[in-house]
């Protein structure tokens, strides 16, 4: 190797090395070669479909998507001691979505801006074609179908092939995919990854806090493309999860349905959170099931399938056998008990239901118990109009006639009918006959004059 080949090409390395990052190229430790990784700037909306030739690859419906990003062409390349005075770097070039027959013509041009550039370094003229003019070179326009190869793996010791347009592929020319599943797999990851490392890069204005940050700091709503600052939201999520509100976690802007996907929220609000969190989202869900109901233990409350047909459930974890509509001991044919207070909900619930919904809760709980649920609220409804109770032992009292001294028919106390209050025995009638009482000569208050003015009476 003469001292200008030597130099040239560590000038060369040392250039690239400054140019591009490390995830574009790399520089082989021992020989004087390495790899450079040629990411492609696709046009917007650049669609693609792949379908393969084998049989064994195909895939339901085949694949279609939009994509941003396509995986890198790759260039491995080694100097040989003559370089650049006399010959051309050894290469492969290999690719995932190109064709041999496409990256046999990519080759065949590499060739020959050497044969143009004879004597000089090329590799950043080789890669400047890759980036820059692949597509228009081979013609690739949206939709674009990527064609498989049937053998898998091209091997660059392969002997020589020709392909179906005659083509005489090039040995150095490698498609780099073993089936369509793997392809389809290998180009959704790197889309997402590159969409994620453009947008890490860039800056956003938060509508929240209204500061600037890197995307890197911010998190992405992908349905509706809202951005927020990760801070804004973490405190946001926290206080929906703490107070129960796992279906409110969505994006902030007003009006706006997207939901955070659960990846997004256990990155911002931590392990801990994300257990209620992902524990009330399942309660949330099971709740909305019609065949889902819960242990009535407090200290168990396991979801419990109902099975079909009966008013049985069985808990898996306690083996509590229970009725699933009353959530008392399974008690079999008989109806369900019902508390008194009970007694005062099933009259509104039964009187509020259409006939489908009566028939049901006289299913449930007895034609029986309705029927006195009714006729119990009837009365208390007619107490409640009609009469008072006593201040001193609640009892139910009607006023039918008399003045407004009134006695208990129960506890024979003596009490005022305009105010409640109680009244003394030894002279009831210093409380109407007192000018500073407020029933000051009200005695007879509200009475018709033809009445016994000095009786009372009171019935329970």
């Amino acid at each position: 190797m003469s001292t200008e080949d030597q130099e040239a090409q560590e000038d060369e390395l040392l250039a690239l090395a400054s140019i591009y990052s490390e995830d574009e190229f790399k520089r082989a430790d021992a020989a004087a070669g390495g790899e450079i990784q040629v990411c492609l700037d696709l046009p917007s909306n650049f669609k693609i479909s792949v379908k393969g030739n084998s049989a064994a690859d195909s895939i339901p419906d085949n694949f279609e998507n939009t994509v941003c990003f396509l995986p890198p062409i790759v260039l491995n390349f080694e100097l040989p001691p003559s370089y650049p005075s006399t010959e051309p770097p050894n290469f492969t070039l290999s690719c995932k979505w190109l064709s041999p027959a496409q990256l046999t013509l990519l080759c065949q041009h590499l060739d020959d801006l050497w044969e143009e550039n004879w004597g000089c370094v090329v590799l950043f003229a080789w890669i400047q074609f890759l980036k820059e003019d692949t597509l228009d070179y081979l013609n690739i326009k949206s939709p674009y179908e990527i064609d498989l190869c049937s053998d898998g793996v091209q091997s660059w010791i392969q002997s020589e092939k020709t392909c179906a347009d005659g083509v005489l592929l090039d040995k150095r020319a490698i498609q780099d995919v073993q089936s369509v599943p793997a392809l389809v797999k290998c180009i959704l990851d790197f889309n997402e990854a590159q969409q994620k490392k453009a947008f890490d890069s860039k800056p956003y204005l938060c509508n929240i806090c209204f500061m600037e940050k890197l995307g890197s700091e911010c998190t992405h709503f992908k349905d509706c493309q809202h951005v927020y600052c990760n801070s804004c939201l973490k405190d946001y999520f926290e206080i929906q999860i703490k107070d129960g509100q796992v279906h409110a976690l969505n994006c902030p802007e007003p009006k706006c349905t997207s939901v955070a996907t659960p990846a997004q929220v256990k990155d911002l609000v931590g392990e801990q959170l994300f257990s209620r969190y992902d524990r009330l989202l399942l309660k949330s869900s099971l709740d909305l099931m019609a065949d889902v109901v819960y242990c009535p233990r407090p200290s168990c409350e396991t979801p419990v399938m109902q099975e079909p047909e009966t008013t049985m459930g069985i808990c898996s974890v306690c083996q509590y056998a229970f009725c699933i509509l009353c959530k008392m001991t399974f008690h079999g044919v008989s109806p369900c008990k019902v508390t008194a207070e009970k007694l005062i909900l099933l009259r509104g619930e039964y009187l509020a239901a259409d006939e489908e919904g009566k028939k049901f809760l006289e299913k449930r709980y007895g034609k029986r118990v309705i029927q006195k649920a009714v006729e119990e609220m009837e009365s208390m409804d007619w107490l409640e109009q009609n009469s008072k109770c006593c201040p001193r032992c609640g009892t139910h009292i009607q006023k039918i006639d008399g003045c407004n001294k009134m006695t208990c028919t129960g506890c024979k106390q003596y009490f005022c009918w305009i105010c409640m209050s109680s009244l003394s025995r030894g002279n009831p009638y210093h409380h109407f006959n007192d000018p500073s009482s407020a029933c000051f000569n009200q005695l007879f208050f509200g009475i018709n004059v033809d009445q016994d003015l000095f009786g009372d009476d009171g019935q329970e």
